[in-house]
């Protein structure tokens, strides 16, 4: 018989069994709970006829982070097969059914008990927090302007837009948000309990005219348009249509002479241009002419307007004028013929011998 060296060294064990080892060794685990249960069977002083003995439970997980939402199964394995028992000690953050089914209902912590006989164990749960995360916090638009608000949630939870001031903004369920008028409001974004906002400003757009102040007379007309920096047409207003009205897309048109505030107004912000009608200047040919009864003479006018005048006689018995301007002496006296044109007055005297 060959003598045993005590110094030889122990044969190592391959790394592949290690690694075998490693990746199985939880059916190793159950092979031995096996065999511990048969063996227990087979050799009756092993048990004891007073009491029971507790069964090993093996959970798959001990503890778990979890999202809102999430579910997770899970697994129990005891050492007398029994089918464990599960519950929750708090359903309303974390629930569990009747086969290890754990549903994440609210933030917080709680435990999932498993038991079976009169042995339990625990696996703690921690339900994380929604987080939202919003592609704009702060947002300045104009009237008619839109933007899309983008949100994404930690547990991919479908989030709700909400407006606060619907007059100045409406939010579409996917966040397409459309200015209405200036003003603030607050877009909430709302996932499971978690909420996230974005501040939302409508500016007051900005009128440029291409003029503030024109001179006209009479029946002229000047075409007023504006520049507004949201687009929008502004709605166009004369202070004083007897002087001078103004269409609703800025043409102005003198009517009498004075003056007249031309308004352009968007989102209630104004721009104003100031609009003089003014009175024209007339110049006869003639101030004084002398007739003989019957006789005639033609005044002529000539109109800074450019509108003709219109002619009268003070004294139609002595003196008659047409609307060319034509005098007709009547009889002897004197009268005067006057030439009028929106407020202006020019007189020649006639004379009839």
């Amino acid at each position: 018989m060959q003598n045993f060296n005590q110094h030889q060294k122990l044969p190592q064990i391959p790394a592949y069994a290690g690694l075998f080892l490693k990746r199985n060794l939880r059916r190793i685990l159950c092979g031995i709970l096996l065999i511990a249960f048969a063996l227990s069977l087979f050799i009756p002083s092993c048990r004891k006829a007073s009491k029971a003995a507790s069964p090993l439970i093996i959970l798959s997980k001990y503890s778990l982070s979890m999202n809102i939402g999430e579910e997770y199964l899970l697994k129990a394995v005891t050492s007398d097969f029994s089918f464990p028992k599960y519950k929750s000690s708090k359903s309303s953050i974390a629930s569990v059914d009747a086969y290890g089914l754990i549903t994440a209902k609210k933030e917080g912590s709680c435990k999932i008990r498993v038991k079976s006989g009169s042995s339990e164990v625990y696996c703690q749960i921690q339900v994380k927090k929604t987080t939202i995360t919003l592609n704009r916090t702060k947002l300045s638009l104009e009237h008619g302007e839109t933007f899309s608000l983008k949100a994404v949630t930690s547990n991919g939870h479908r989030p709700a837009f909400k407006c606060s001031k619907k007059s100045v903004a409406l939010i579409s369920e996917n966040g397409a948000i459309t200015a209405l008028k200036p003003g603030e409001a607050v877009i909430t974004v709302k996932a499971d309990t978690t909420e996230s906002h974005c501040t939302l400003t409508v500016k007051k757009p900005v009128i440029t005219l291409n003029r503030t102040r024109i001179s006209l007379y009479r029946n002229q007309s000047f075409q007023l348009t504006a520049a507004v920096s949201s687009g929008i047409q502004p709605v166009w207003k004369s202070n004083k249509k007897s002087v001078a009205s103004v269409d609703e897309n800025g043409a102005v048109h003198a009517l009498k002479h004075g003056t007249a505030t031309i308004t352009a107004t968007v989102d209630g912000v104004k721009k104003n241009c100031m609009v003089t009608v003014k009175s024209p200047s007339i110049l006869l040919n003639r101030t004084s002419v002398t007739l003989k009864t019957g006789e005639q003479f033609t005044l002529t006018a000539r109109v800074s307007s450019g509108i003709p005048p219109v002619w009268s006689s003070s004294k139609s018995s002595v003196a008659t004028v047409d609307e060319a301007g034509r005098i007709t002496a009547e009889k002897k006296g004197t009268a005067l013929i006057r030439a009028k044109e929106d407020g202006a007055t020019a007189e020649c005297i006639v004379l009839v011998q």
